[in-house]
């Protein structure tokens, strides 16, 4: 079944909003990146704000859906998901997309804390965690939580690491090294952390 009209423009609007920023794109970036008339963007939408939302969403729905099915495809035990995710961000980081992660953005753009786009970031941000923290709970580990919250700060420190500095080891232009070496820090954290018996 081919998209709809409003489902193409979501996803223009998600490429646009990632590759340029939300406040430094316009209504017509988007509307040219699809090839969409403006009374089709009214149709579905009653502003640009609006439109972010659903892009977000879009992204979110996407960026899950995409690593749970590589580390699906890449691991069999729980100790082996886990570090998947962190080859799934190296993956991610060395791709010809990248532009840093939608989400990290969102919440530097818009400084209100209750604003639908910070609820968006931090529901995609929390849910990441909780999903590291399935995968932790079927490791064994004593303190899921603990765990999971180690990690995930491992995980985004690689992502800011990837989109500002491009590199952080080897003095090469490496984004994936990022993703390696929290990648190893984590296994170490796994390695340390007590497991039920």
């Amino acid at each position: 079944m081919p998209p709809s009209r409003r489902d193409e423009l979501i996803d223009a609007a998600m490429r646009v909003f990632y590759k340029h920023g939300f406040h430094a794109s316009s209504l017509d970036d988007i509307l040219n990146e699809g090839g969409i008339s403006r009374m089709t963007l009214y149709n579905h939408f009653k502003s640009k704000d609006e439109l972010i939302v659903a892009a977000m969403r879009r992204r979110d729905e996407i960026f899950r859906n995409r690593m749970m099915k590589f580390v699906d495809a890449k691991a069999k035990t729980p100790i082996e998901r886990i570090l998947a995710v962190f080859e799934f961000h190296e993956d991610w980081f060395t791709g010809n997309e990248f532009c840093g992660c939608m989400f990290i953005n969102a919440a530097a753009e818009f400084s209100v804390a209750d604003s639908p786009q910070r609820k968006i970031a931090s529901d995609h941000k929390l849910a990441v965690v909780r999903y590291v923290q399935d995968l932790c709970e079927e490791a064994g580990f004593t303190d899921p939580h603990e765990v999971s919250e180690q990690l995930n700060i491992l995980l985004e420190g690689a992502i800011v690491a990837a989109r500002v500095v491009g590199q952080v080891a080897d003095g090469g232009k490496d984004p994936g090294a990022s993703a390696r070496m929290a990648k190893r820090m984590a296994s170490d954290i796994l390695k340390q952390s007590p497991t039920r018996a």
